[in-house]
């Protein structure tokens, strides 16, 4: 099975974003994509690894019983 080749605009979709935000990605080298020709493309799995590298989880904090002692 091939890896589908995202647009930038279906990229920035994907994230919720506008195009500038995808673009800036490609620009800093932060993201994979593949030049094809002139037109540059990001594989779906680039951009699925690029959300788990960036998705921050919640803190887990244990609520004391008798509150703060100040």
């Amino acid at each position: 099975m091939s890896d589908p080749l995202l647009t930038v605009e279906q990229a920035a979709e994907r994230l919720g974003t506008t195009v500038r935000f995808p673009r800036r990605l490609i620009a800093e080298r932060r993201i994979a994509f593949v030049k094809v020709g002139r037109y540059v493309r990001i594989a779906e799995s680039a951009l699925s690894e690029y959300i788990a590298g960036n998705t921050v989880q919640p803190i887990r904090r244990r609520r004391s019983r008798y509150g703060s002692a100040a």
